[in-house]
Order: structure tokens, then C-alpha cells, then sequence
């Protein structure tokens, strides 16, 4: 069991189950997967950027990221179908909980002048998306060696129902929200 699934289970489950008196402890919050995702809107004309942003995926995450390609031609956008349009990977698991330990504790406080994450990106069902404007801010990454840094999204899907479940859980893990 990792660090941030011992703390969820000691800590933020018993304060849930305090603050909201939940009935069963099958209806307490947990969190079923991350999902991190790159655009690559440029992508179809460089072939080495999608390679490269596969390679830097798969070393965030630790898992192999897959390549998404268009579902439909867009003549506007010069897109064909099939073309190759992102990076993403799903964690699962211990995967999850170490990539978010991660995410917290030492990528975040890596952004230049972090004041918090803003709390807008819920969505009303209880899962959060948070963007990321350079994915050099994780330690893997060797800000020299990376040619173009590129944005990322990061969605936290959870098993909460509304978005007031959903934020104190994250609180109580330790996501650092703006006050």
C-alpha cells in the first residue's frame, strides 16, 4: 500500500465519514483513476514530437502512453483521419496514488510563484481537471533536455457525487486548493 492510500484510509476516510454520516462505508469517496492527457495540435507534421511526448508520458506516469488519433477529418484544421492528435495514459491502483503523491508534494511546489490550485475545475459529478501549463515541473524531466514543453491535463475521477464530497477529500489529502 502506498503513502497517499494509507493516509486516505487512516485519515480522510474516518473525517468523511464524520462530516457527511454516511449510511454505508460503500458510499464513502474514493478515487477510481487518473487520467492525464497532451494535445499536440501541431503533431501531424512532426513525427519526432509525438515520439517525444510519448517518452515523457510514459516516464511521468510510469506506464506506456498511447498515442490518440483523430476520429474524423477536419479540412479547417488541415486533420485526416488518423492522424495523430495527443498523448494520454490512465492510472490505475498504486500506479494512481504514487502519481498523485507526486503531483502534490513535489511537482506543485516546483510552479514559479504557486499560490494553489484554483477549485473551478470540478465539474458537478465530483471529479476534478486540473491544466498544466509546462510538463518540465515534474522531476523526471530535465528542463534542458526537454525541446518543447507542452501542457497537460491531469483529471481526477471519483467516486463522489458532488463536488463538496469530492473537494474536502482532496483537502484532506493534501491538494493544495487556493484559499
Amino acid at each position: 500500500m502506498t503513502r497517499l492510500e494509507t493516509i486516505y484510509r487512516e485519515k480522510v476516510v474516518p473525517a468523511l465519514q464524520k462530516e457527511f454520516a454516511y449510511k454505508s462505508s460503500m458510499q464513502i469517496p474514493g478515487i477510481e483513476k487518473i487520467s492525464l492527457n497532451i494535445g499536440l495540435g501541431s503533431a501531424n507534421q512532426n513525427q519526432k514530437l509525438i515520439e517525444d511526448c510519448v517518452a515523457d508520458l510514459s516516464a511521468i506516469a510510469g506506464q506506456k502512453a498511447v498515442v490518440t488519433r483523430a476520429k474524423k477529418s477536419i479540412a479547417a484544421f488541415k486533420l485526416r483521419e488518423g492522424m495523430p492528435i495527443g498523448v494520454r495514459v490512465t492510472l490505475r491502483k498504486d500506479a494512481m496514488w504514487d502519481f498523485l503523491d507526486k503531483l502534490m508534494n513535489f511537482a506543485m511546489p516546483r510552479v514559479r510563484d504557486f499560490r494553489g490550485i484554483p477549485d473551478r475545475g470540478f465539474d458537478g459529478r465530483g471529479n476534478f481537471t486540473l491544466g498544466i501549463k509546462e510538463h518540465t515541473i515534474f522531476p523526471e524531466m530535465e528542463a534542458d533536455r526537454v525541446d518543447n514543453p507542452v501542457g497537460m491535463n491531469i483529471t481526477i475521477v471519483t467516486t463522489a457525487t458532488t463536488d463538496k464530497e469530492s473537494k474536502l477529500m482532496l483537502e484532506q489529502l493534501g491538494m493544495p486548493f487556493r484559499k
